[in-house]
């Protein structure tokens, strides 16, 4: 039965927790109404907020008034680090898409979590409030925890500075000019990137305030930036991405939510969020409170930018040196027990293969089209799950499965882009993150699902025809049919994917690409196109968390964890997007780097041996690189360099190609 003082209890537990979404989301909004900057680490900072509190608090020891130091200093060094992370990596970024900035600080991601694990190790640190607002309170007969009345005060009085900083001060004026206008601000001799820069750390320092307070009511520890990073985001777009007022409204509201949902609906705890996040995208893209306050809604908005034209291969060298690449990867398993063990072929290579067939996919709609999926683990994750399941609960043959898997995915991908297509930009990626965040929750609510354990033991697939378990049968002593198998069906889906490209149907997504409103001038259907790209990479996707499973003896939530988009997303980029062969590239290049990474790092001691072990944060850091620097990704490189130190090259390499010839059309 639900008291009243049950009732107001969660209530204000709500409140408590929405205030720290208000100070993480108002530093979201703020960012992005006044720098279009979508910033991905922002719960990065967050955590390293919290860690930084830990640490200061430990040197300080019994110090009294620790934890009042560390609350002030934390936040201050966050905010430090902060306005350097703009300066050196973002500042580069201004005028172009919008999206490089959610590409580059994916990669910030990794970078800043494997940092703070090796600085603070594995386990988790507790961070105790101190004596003074430990304890209840009773007010009125009502007792309550003195601490969250705190956390409700402080964070209601910063939001409220915030606000009036913004409004009512000439740095909120010139800030606010210069979201609406740049070029003006800067013909009034402002230096208008400064303030940038400010705003970008006061938004960190907000982060890093958000991280101590909750870290001092639950604990410290990794993950915890991934884990409140989501909602975040939920919140930002239920009040509107930019509007400061709908990231107090939205963060409040997100709080209670959660709360009442955790505490008399647990069934629906991690679900019901996001169906409000999905429900106002749909109905109101622009969120409760609409566009940012003090945004022009005009913008600079540059194109996204894919592989160069060939590089300085010929159309017949590059189909040769494709040939000579199949033909090297289906003589890999000849080198079992003579070169190297089964490892190399039928695990590291596979999973390249794999991995190659996932970023194939995202380049279909994101290299070709335009639209930055974020949430296209939902795919990869719902072919992975369907063939897991049919196998188990309907047939062993793992064609049926894998083929149940892949017309799922092409459904679940008509389903999501007829909803989601008709919004664009940040948008449509914020909507396709929700869906996959949705799916992700789901998945553990279910027993037919395998609930958060997934579904890793009795999967025995077979091939049918009277063979044998797949991943058992072998053609050659360690040689498995499988590596075939996953072998002719990726080469087989690049070979479609290009005919497709070549096309009238791909010159259509390429001039929507270039631009939507010409392309609606000559009279298509943009929509229609868009979403039948949109339905085509899902099903590639579903193909490829199929065949996934195999290699991972089964399949659970991991799966579809929105942190695998990201990764997916850096392939793409680092092999070059619009290229259909560049993100497998990109693939290989990922993976192969981690592998090496991890094998140098378990032979090396010591601190080298340990920092080459966090392999996420240095592929990162060279994807950072390649986002700002060879934003037209590996298959770029042989032109760049020749531009730039070759015969006749005199720097035409230094600006990126803005409407490069796609090779898999001129060929």
């Amino acid at each position: 039965m639900v008291t009243g003082g049950t009732l107001l209890t969660q209530l204000l537990n709500g409140v408590s927790v929405g205030m720290v979404y208000v100070l993480l989301a108002a530093g979201l909004s703020i960012i992005f109404g006044v720098m279009d900057v979508i910033n991905f680490a922002h719960g990065e900072f967050y955590a390293l907020g919290a860690y930084l509190a830990v640490g200061i608090a430990a040197a300080l020891g019994g110090v009294t008034g620790g934890f009042w130091i560390a609350l002030v200093a934390a936040p201050l060094i966050v905010g430090v680090l902060g306005g350097l992370t703009e300066r050196v990596t973002i500042r580069p970024l201004y005028g172009r898409n919008p999206l490089y900035h959610i590409l580059l600080t994916f990669g910030l991601v990794l970078v800043i979590a494997d940092g703070i694990e090796i600085i603070w190790g594995t386990q988790p640190k507790n961070f105790a409030p101190p004596a003074l607002l430990s304890g209840p309170i009773t007010i009125a007969g009502f007792q309550y925890s003195l601490y969250n009345y705190f956390v409700i005060a402080v964070g209601g009085l910063i939001a409220l500075g915030t606000w009036l900083a913004l409004t009512e001060t000439r740095v909120g004026i010139i800030i606010r000019g210069g979201a609406q206008d740049r070029g003006m601000v800067r013909n009034l001799g402002i230096d208008i990137d400064r303030y940038y820069t400010l705003v970008f750390a006061f938004g960190c320092v907000l982060a890093a305030f958000a991280g101590i307070v909750l870290g001092a009511k639950q604990e410290v520890a990794l993950g915890m930036g991934n884990a409140i990073i989501i909602p975040a985001f939920v919140v930002v777009v239920l009040g509107g991405l930019g509007s400061f007022r709908g990231a107090v409204v939205g963060g409040l509201a997100i709080g209670i939510v959660q709360t009442l949902t955790q505490t008399y609906v647990p069934a629906l705890t991690g679900v019901i969020v996001y169906l409000l996040m999905v429900g106002i995208l749909l109905v109101k893209p622009q969120g409760l409170f609409g566009n940012p306050e003090w945004q022009n809604q005009g913008g600079e908005e540059g194109d996204l930018l894919t592989g160069g034209g060939g590089g300085i291969l010929d159309s017949s060298t590059r189909r040769y040196l494709a040939a000579a690449v199949v033909g090297v990867l289906a003589l890999v398993p000849l080198g079992i027990g003579v070169v190297y063990s089964s490892y190399l072929p039928n695990s590291l290579v596979l999973n390249v293969l794999v991995w190659a067939l996932f970023a194939l996919s995202l380049d279909f709609v994101m290299g070709y089209a335009g639209l930055v999926s974020l949430g296209h683990v939902l795919f990869y994750g719902v072919g992975a799950y369907v063939t897991v399941m049919m196998t188990l609960y309907v047939t062993p043959v793992f064609w049926v499965g894998l083929l149940g898997g892949v017309a799922l995915a092409l459904a679940v991908a008509w389903f999501v882009g007829y909803l989601s297509i008709r919004v664009s930009g940040v948008y449509f990626a914020m909507i396709t993150l929700g869906f996959a965040q949705l799916a992700y929750n789901l998945v553990t609510k279910f027993d037919v699902t395998g609930g958060s354990d997934g579904l890793y033991t009795g999967y025995d697939a077979t091939y049918g025809f009277g063979l044998g378990e797949v991943g058992q049968v072998s053609l050659l002593g360690d040689i498995q049919l499988f590596y075939y198998v996953v072998l002719a069906l990726v080469v087989g889906s690049y070979l479609v994917a290009r005919q497709m490209m070549r096309a009238p149907f791909g010159s259509v997504l390429q001039a929507i690409r270039e631009s939507e409103d010409r392309a609606e001038f000559l009279g298509y259907d943009t929509v229609a196109y868009k979403r039948r790209a949109f339905m085509v990479s899902g099903g590639l996707a579903g193909l490829a968390g199929g065949l996934a499973t195999i290699n991972s003896f089964g399949v659970g939530p991991s799966f579809l964890f929105w942190l695998k988009s990201g990764e997916v997303i850096v392939m793409t980029l680092l092999g070059g997007m619009g290229t259909l062969y560049g993100p497998m590239l990109g693939a290989g290049a990922f993976l192969g780097l981690k592998e090496i990474l991890l094998t140098f790092g378990e032979s090396t001691p010591g601190l080298l041996g340990e920092v080459l072990s966090q392999w996420q944060g240095i592929l990162g850091l060279i994807f950072v690189v390649f986002v700002i620097y060879v934003p037209e990704g590996l298959v770029s490189l042989p032109e760049t360099l020749q531009a730039r130190f070759g015969a006749g090259g005199g720097g035409g390499g230094s600006e990126p190609a803005t409407e490069p010839t796609d090779p898999e059309v001129s060929d």
